[in-house]
């Protein structure tokens, strides 16, 4: 067994759980809201990216750059006129709301693409790989995280060094006094969640080109973002890539020693960082 190899795919598998888990992540950190059909957006973006590509011929990445704006529009639309009329001290509206989404989406997917997996094929580069030190890495999986760490380091520069930013964390601090300096509180949420589905085309891109996916995948991708933003502490973005790369360590540890263990390790060392560090390793609200 090469250990070296086995924990350069268990880093390199962390940056996709962490694409999964950052809109999620910049979501809560500025409104406080859980949504659980952020796993169904994700594959209902890949199956929009998928048919852009069959449709027009297109290579995946430029269906994507195509894709993202109009998941742009539809978090937008979603926030504005749906979510917004959630959001409260009670958290259990948007958790239910949410939760009709998710099924909503995956029944709309059933009756458009039936429950048959699809993929998107990506030619040469689903096999090409390139050689670090003894072992050799995918160009897929290290593209997927040098992506992770991109968006990362584009969020943290929107949110600590613009005027959008600095509504974000104003409105994230007090929406009223945030609304009494004229700030526009819904819009800025509806704008978060925009950006927030634009992340979730790109975790869209890298799931439809490494991995079969169906309209009922949904709910195994949100437990993924779920468990990486919690590992890493709620809304801190670069915790969040922390805790997809030590789930995806854990992942392919446990698959190492032994393939059935492979989801179970990860859920393992989830409810391990739970005990020891309930707010997770580097807890900090997005400010």
């Amino acid at each position: 067994m090469n250990w070296l190899d086995t924990l350069l795919q268990g880093i390199l598998l962390g940056g996709l759980y962490a694409l999964f888990a950052a809109g999620l992540s910049l979501v809560f950190g500025i409104m406080r809201l859980v949504n659980l059909a952020h796993g169904d957006l994700i594959v209902l973006a890949a199956f929009l990216i998928m048919l852009i590509v069959s449709s027009f011929g297109l290579n995946p990445f430029v269906a994507a750059l195509i894709a993202a704006p109009l998941m742009f529009g539809l978090g937008w639309v979603l926030q504005y006129y749906l979510l917004n009329r959630t959001l409260g001290k009670d958290v259990l509206p948007p958790l239910l709301v949410t939760f009709g989404l998710s099924i909503v989406i995956q029944n709309g997917l059933l009756e458009a693409f039936t429950a048959d997996s699809r993929r998107v094929s990506t030619g040469s580069l689903e096999t090409a790989s390139v050689q670090i030190g003894s072992v050799n890495a995918g160009l897929m999986p290290l593209l997927t995280f040098a992506s992770a760490v991109l968006v990362i380091l584009a969020l943290n520069q929107l949110i600590y060094r613009t005027s959008l930013g600095r509504a974000f964390r104003a409105t994230s601090d007090d929406v009223v006094t945030a609304s009494l300096m004229g700030i526009r509180p819904n819009s800025i949420f509806a704008v978060a969640t925009g950006l927030a589905m634009m992340i979730v085309t790109v975790a869209a891109l890298y799931l439809g080109m490494r991995a079969n996916f169906d309209p009922t995948a949904g709910p195994a991708r949100l437990i993924y973002a779920f468990e990486a933003v919690i590992i890493g502490g709620l809304g801190s973005l670069w915790g969040t890539l922390a805790g997809g790369v030590i789930l995806g360590l854990a992942q392919t540890i446990g698959a190492a020693v032994n393939p059935e263990w492979q989801i179970l390790a990860g859920h393992v060392a989830f409810l391990l960082v739970l005990l020891f560090r309930p707010r997770g390793l580097f807890p900090r609200a997005v400010d």
